[in-house]
């Protein structure tokens, strides 16, 4: 059985569409041409809507963590407080140290939001200058308030607020602007349905003005190099030409949708996976209104074989789940219902996860 035959229903890389791939296929152009630049203005008013920004939004080869890594390198001159309630929110901190960044955590538990009153109350230390949040903390399924952690960081105008919205980017709203968020990224093989490799983001005015005066920020992933070359409608350096074909093709999609409906069918196929969990007596890993739209962790508390189930459902119905992420692998495992799924392929997958169920 080959790869490409199965289904993936794990949190990332999802499912690509057979036309996705077509208008990847487009004939390759150079990256300092008028060809280059039609591309990228063609693109960038709907990944801005997409955003939730009339900012730039930029375009990086590379995966989500370059940007991740380049946030704390960018805009730390105090010390960064990394968010930190799962396996990538905690790597965060682990980037944070490794950069030679002073950083600290605000923990909460895997499975609990991170708690809006404590980050205040860490805040008002006065020790941050950089606070890094993951919005849908995709190990856990836990999707934390973005909203309301937005409102306690803008009580701090010297902090910067840098938010991961890689497994929730257009499966659910995101209002930069309006919540003043000053660094959104995410990446390509999530919601967006696009193979790995591609990274976008957008940074504040007041996040530029504050990497302008930090030293070190390297060269490959320097935001001032990257708005640099946005004016021209270009990148600092060769982008993935195909995966922006792909891009260009996936926004229409979505645009042709219309935002609100796309919101609206993710919410619809994730109640979809909620109802198939309760019916068979399994428990959610995230509490109640902190659970993410675009994927389900559920805990394994009939405490089945997760890696044999997922073998068989393979085998017989060439799709695959996730069998949980890090500390909590084997005791959870991972449904996915974002990217282009409908309600007639979230409902095969999930006939195919009883047929299969030990």
């Amino acid at each position: 059985m080959s790869q490409k035959s199965v289904r993936l229903y794990n949190p990332g890389p999802i499912n690509v569409s057979d036309d996705t791939f077509n208008a990847m296929g487009a004939a390759m152009i150079g990256h300092r041409g008028s060809d280059f630049v039609k591309l990228y203005e063609d693109i960038h008013p709907k990944l801005q809507a997409l955003f939730g920004t009339e900012g730039p939004v930029y375009l990086s080869t590379s995966s989500a963590w370059g940007v991740m890594e380049a946030a704390v390198r960018n805009l730390t001159q105090k010390k960064v407080l990394n968010c930190c309630n799962g396996a990538f929110s905690d790597k965060w901190l682990n980037v944070s140290e490794r950069c030679g960044i002073e950083a600290e955590a605000l923990t909460a538990e895997w499975g609990s939001p991170i708690s809006p009153s404590s980050l205040d109350e860490t805040l008002s230390e006065g020790e941050f200058d950089v606070v890094t949040l993951v919005h849908n903390e995709t190990s856990t399924g836990v999707m934390n308030p973005l909203n309301e952690i937005a409102e306690v960081v803008s009580q701090y105008p010297d902090v910067l607020l840098v938010v991961d919205t890689v497994s929730s980017f257009s499966a659910a709203p995101i209002n930069t602007s309006e919540n003043g968020i000053d660094v959104v990224l995410t990446g390509s093989q999530k919601a967006l349905a696009l193979p790995p490799g591609l990274a976008l983001f957008t940074v504040s005015e007041k996040a530029l003005e504050r990497a302008n005066s930090t030293p070190n920020r390297g060269y490959y992933f320097d935001f001032l190099e990257f708005h640099k070359n946005w004016e021209k409608m270009m990148t600092p350096s060769t982008p993935c030409i195909s995966l922006l074909y792909g891009l260009k093709h996936q926004l229409n999609k979505i645009f042709n949708e219309g935002l609100d409906e796309r919101y609206a069918r993710h919410m619809q196929l994730n109640s979809m996976v909620h109802d198939w969990v309760e019916e068979n007596n399994f428990q959610h890993f995230a509490p109640k209104g902190y659970r993410s739209k675009s994927l389900t962790c559920v805990a394994n508390n009939l405490n089945i074989d997760v890696p044999s189930w997922i073998a068989s459902m393979k085998e017989k119905h060439s799709l695959i789940i996730n069998g949980g992420y890090g500390k909590i692998k084997g005791t959870t495992f991972r449904i996915s219902n974002m990217g282009d799924e409908t309600e007639e392929s979230i409902a095969s997958m999930l006939d195919a996860l009883t047929d299969t169920l030990p």
